[in-house]
């Protein structure tokens, strides 16, 4: 058994999933905060150098998971790991926001697309030259990626 204690909170202007932009690329400018636990404040030394971090997060409101899901930008069933679904079997989520500045505990974030209250798990620097590939293929989305600037949280994913 694995244990994972959250390290901090992600506060957004979101108080529920249904209507969030599905990912954070399309959340530009959606301002929150990420509040790091106390305990683990030393560890954001030499952040603040950095423009963008990768917010590491548990889907805390995701139902029970399915291995094969309607994702939101398509109408057919496909395999939870060829999709970005909340409901996994690890309920673990990413994303990559502009960080503006860090005040003590909490680094001010834009490009939030995450729920008010998300437990934080871990943040990682990101950094072109290890996140960005080349020659990239993107499956299934390849027809559908023209729906993502549209695209919104309608919900299907929320525990009952």
């Amino acid at each position: 058994m694995y244990r994972v204690k959250p390290i901090g909170v992600i506060h957004s202007p979101f108080r529920e999933p249904k209507d969030i932009p599905i990912q954070s690329s399309v959340a530009r400018d959606i301002e929150g905060t990420v509040e790091v636990y106390k305990e683990y404040m030393e560890g954001l030394k030499d952040l603040d150098g950095f423009s963008h971090i990768i917010l590491i997060y548990y889907f805390h409101l995701s139902k029970k998971y399915s291995l094969k899901v309607k994702p939101f930008m398509d109408d057919n069933l496909r395999g939870v790991f060829s999709t970005r679904a909340p409901s996994r079997p690890n309920n673990i989520g990413l994303s990559i926001v502009r960080l503006i500045k860090i005040e003590g505990n909490i680094l001010y974030i834009k490009d939030v697309d995450v729920v008010d209250g998300t437990p934080l798990l871990d943040i990682k620097p990101y950094v072109p030259e290890f996140d960005v590939r080349e020659d990239v293929r993107i499956g299934w989305l390849r027809d559908n990626i023209y729906k993502l600037s549209e695209s919104k949280d309608d919900g299907r994913f929320i525990k009952d």
